[in-house]
């Protein structure tokens, strides 16, 4: 399934938007500021984001800038009222790769994201490297001082996430809500046996500290020290 994140300070909208979309069998999650808007997209993975222009706290605009400036792929279409060639010029240029402009088909909008899905993503970087670890994003293969670990969808879904944002404390809920699907039943102990299958995977040593690290009542992190 599909997962969009949808940032859109119009609720009302929003909630047009998420209920077509949810009838269309993909999977959501919403946001109502910018600066809300930025954090998910940041931290993170969509096949597709429809992103406002005008939003409290930082507007879509400045989002597409940081986000591309950070070598961000995720396909992003633009919503706006805003319908000169010079404004769709600017979003455009600043990392849309589609725009709508409001009021909009919904049978419109649900078309172009499927036609952004199906384009090829260009990857920025290739690979990733965190200690002895290297993920190689097009292949999605993982090696361990240079010898390929065999791991599962889900569980590289999870080391994608910690290793694009090492050092970072997550709580179980953000994790759940950034690496499962958004309508998936996984809970806490989902994600612990996930963890605990690549801790034995990852770890120089079984008695030592472990590359992701508990932190006691807020939650993990990939400590790339």
């Amino acid at each position: 399934m599909p997962k969009i994140l949808i940032v859109e300070d119009d609720k009302d909208l929003a909630l047009m938007i998420q209920e077509w979309l949810n009838a269309e069998n993909f999977g959501l999650e919403v946001v109502h500021d910018g600066k809300a808007g930025w954090e998910f997209l940041r931290q993170g993975y969509y096949d597709a984001v429809v992103l406002d222009w005008e939003l409290p706290g930082m507007s879509g605009v400045e989002i597409l800038k940081k986000f591309r400036g950070m070598k961000g792929t995720t396909p992003i279409l633009m919503l706006t009222g805003k319908g000169q060639i010079q404004d769709k010029e600017e979003g455009l240029d600043s990392g849309a790769d589609d725009y709508l402009t409001k009021p909009f088909s919904m049978k419109e909008l649900s078309a172009r994201l499927r036609a952004l899905m199906r384009r090829p993503r260009a990857i920025a970087t290739s690979t990733i490297t965190i200690g002895p670890l290297e993920m190689d994003l097009t292949s999605h293969q993982v090696t361990k001082d240079g010898q390929s670990l065999h791991i599962l969808p889900k569980d590289y879904a999870l080391l994608e996430f910690f290793m694009r944002n090492p050092n970072q404390v997550f709580s179980t809920e953000a994790l759940l809500q950034r690496v499962w699907n958004v309508d998936s039943d996984a809970g806490s102990d989902a994600l612990r046996t996930a963890i605990k299958r690549l801790r034995k995977l990852i770890d120089i040593t079984e008695d030592g500290p472990s590359m992701i690290e508990n932190i006691p009542k807020v939650g993990y992190r990939l400590n790339s020290k």
